[in-house]
């Protein structure tokens, strides 16, 4: 486990291992008194000459089958001897010099003799030895193959939780992180802004681990898990996180990726590993984020072939969260963004007993979301929460982070004091828009057509009901796009077919100002493009709200329809879909073109102070339009159409 620390000292290495044999072989060889150089090799022959001619000055002979010679001093001299006289420094060679075979031990001891007395030789000598040298290369290549492989082992394994960082066998370990009253977690409740349903049911299962006998004396059980499900940056994590501060109890956290190895078993043999921890220090909570990385269904994708590591790590994991042996006083909280991709008996009762939906936050949740944020930025007095809510429709909370940072970030490049409103402003407009880019060359016939698009976009917008009201519109190019209009749409519950109509006009204005004063269209309503289509393949697929069609929808919200590569309809249906799609997508460019039409001299004054001032704001509309026909007081969000 984490808390356990990893032994200090020498790392192994194959290398250090290389190195060591390297060095006791060296230490032996000088113990046993033997020479840097092998010595020469020669017949039995040529030891007889050196002997009759009084160059030998010792013979030892070993085991009785080698014998070793060492030459007279005088003998080194002689150039026929030039090669063993050194050793492999330079330095004189001490012996042995020749090496040989006695032959018959009985006359080879006999003719030492002789020669000792004739005083052909001093001295020699019969002697056992181990060939210690020998038999260490023989072993070296056992001995590096096995410290490689200890190496690899201890890499791999690499201070899982458990204790057993420094163990060779710590790869099946669990590589949860321990949070306890050793750990200091500082995040809680109160950190986390909004969410107050989400909230709700997690305190409750943190309430339910510091005191059970509340829910159990009316015969309640525990809930043995939480699914987190909600769109990335909501908090999910967030909330994990003011859980293990608040708990009090041993908190495991990890990610579902932490169990997929390349090894057979190894995930399976981890998800055992955390939850015999996890039971040990009971009652604890387990947190596992991003868990479709391993609770994907089964039996989806079956091109593999074989046996899938990752069917057996969740098949695993569904054992320990509700099988035999089951602790009830382990909880299991998990987060993913694609619930819809999870295994049905996964998500069952009895394993995650709740789905806590983690949605984007309204507008009172920004507004609690803005001021967390907002606590360690120095700000100007009486900044107002309530329009940064409102400037920022569809932002999660990790979006509001972002802005917030940026905003400062923006303020100190500007040298300013204290971040504003105007620093919000822009900061909102650099992470939707993208960054400002003031050195790129536009054309004056491409200015006046970006002038006129965006001109088209908030007339007709300013015209009808239910379009949402424009508040900023732009000609100054950011990211991909060369122009932005802002907008202040009403977050609805419930969208009707004519709200939805209104949208779609509003964003074909654009191209509709195009073909109305120019008469062609250009390739700048791409996006525009790809909105409407959108949302009129919406109307008629999955809404039910086209009268051929009638209340039929081809969405299937379990989200198997991505396995599946036929189309839910036949060819004759897809047929009457592609052409009800473009029978809205036309009837509202017609209508978008009359409004145009009808106020072709207002388009071109707006587009003329496009021009001039390239950002121009609601007054200078309602300056050249007057009151908006629909006016009425908004008190939502922006919302950015390139």
């Amino acid at each position: 486990m984490s808390e356990n620390k990893k032994p200090s000292g020498l790392k192994f290495s194959p290398w250090w291992i290389s190195g060591a044999v390297i060095f006791m072989f060296i230490v032996l060889n000088m113990l046993s008194g033997a020479s840097m150089q092998d010595p020469a090799k020669i017949s039995s022959s040529k030891f007889d000459e050196l002997l009759n001619s009084g160059q030998i000055e010792k013979v030892i002979i070993y085991n009785k089958n080698q014998a070793e010679a060492f030459l007279t001093a005088n003998a080194l001299k002689d150039k026929a001897n030039k090669k063993v006289a050194t050793d492999v420094f330079g330095n004189s060679n001490k012996g042995p010099h020749y090496v040989f075979d006695p032959g018959n031990d009985e006359l080879f001891q006999n003719k030492l003799v002789a020669a000792r007395n004739q005083k052909k030789i001093k001295d020699f000598d019969f002697q056992t030895k181990n060939d210690w040298s020998g038999i260490i290369f023989q072993i070296l290549p056992f001995i590096l193959i096995i410290g490689i492989w200890i190496y690899l082992m201890r890499r791999m394994s690499g201070g899982g939780a458990g204790g057993g960082g420094g163990q060779i066998f710590n790869i099946g370990k669990s590589r949860a992180k321990l949070f306890d009253e050793k750990s200091e977690v500082k995040t809680t409740f109160k950190d986390v802004a909004g969410l107050e349903g989400a909230k709700e049911e997690v305190q409750e299962i943190v309430e339910f681990l510091k005191n059970p006998e509340k829910y159990t004396v009316l015969g309640g059980k525990i809930p043995k898990g939480a699914l987190l499900v909600g769109p990335p940056g909501t908090g999910k994590t967030l909330l994990a996180k003011a859980v293990a501060g608040e708990a009090k109890v041993p908190f495991f956290s990890l990610s579902g990726s932490d169990f997929v190895e390349m090894f057979v078993g190894v995930g399976a043999s981890r998800v055992r590993d955390l939850f015999k921890q996890a039971k040990e220090k009971s009652p604890a909570i387990i947190f596992i984020d991003e868990i479709d990385a391993v609770g994907r269904a089964r039996g989806k994708n079956n091109m593999s072939g074989g046996n899938d590591e990752r069917e057996n790590t969740l098949n695993q994991l569904l054992t320990e969260m509700d099988g035999f042996g089951t602790n009830t006083h382990v909880i299991v909280l998990a987060a993913t963004n694609r619930a819809d991709v999870l295994d049905k008996a996964l998500m069952r009762a009895g394993r995650f007993d709740r789905q806590i939906y983690v949605d984007l936050p309204d507008i009172r949740e920004r507004k609690e979301i803005f001021e967390v944020h907002l606590a360690p930025l120095k700000k100007v007095e009486g900044l107002d929460t309530d329009f940064l809510a409102k400037q920022t429709p569809g932002f999660s909370g990790a979006d509001i982070a972002n802005v917030c940072n940026e905003a400062a970030l923006i303020a100190a490049r500007n040298n300013k004091a204290a971040v504003d409103k105007q620093d919000f402003l822009d900061a909102v407009d650099r992470i939707v828009g993208g960054l400002e880019k003031k050195n790129k060359i536009v054309t004056p016939e491409e200015k006046r057509a970006i002038a006129v698009h965006e001109a088209g976009h908030a007339t007709v917008s300013w015209m009808l009901e239910h379009a949402a009201p424009l508040i900023k519109v732009t000609i100054v190019p950011r990211g991909q796009s060369l122009g932005a209009a802002w907008y202040l749409p009403e977050e609805r519950l419930i969208v009707r077919p004519d709200q939805m109509l209104d949208e779609m006009c509003a964003t074909m204005g654009g191209r509709a100002a195009e073909k109305v004063i120019f008469n062609t269209i250009s390739t700048g309503a791409l996006s525009d493009l790809e909105k409407v289509t959108k949302q009129a393949r919406a109307m008629v697929t999955i809404y039910g709200l086209n009268d051929k069609l009638g209340n039929v929808t081809y969405y299937d919200s379990s989200g198997q329809s991505e396995y599946n590569f036929s189309k839910p309809y036949s060819e004759e249906t897809a047929i009457t879909i592609d052409k009800e799609i473009s029978t809205l997508i036309e009837s509202q460019y017609d209508r978008a073109i009359q409004i145009l039409n009808d106020n072709k001299d207002k388009l071109l004054q707006l587009a003329d102070i496009l021009i001039e001032k390239e950002v121009i704001f609601k007054d200078d509309l309602e300056t050249i339009f007057g009151k908006r026909p629909y006016q009425k007081d908004i008190e939502e969000n922006t919302e950015f159409t390139a």
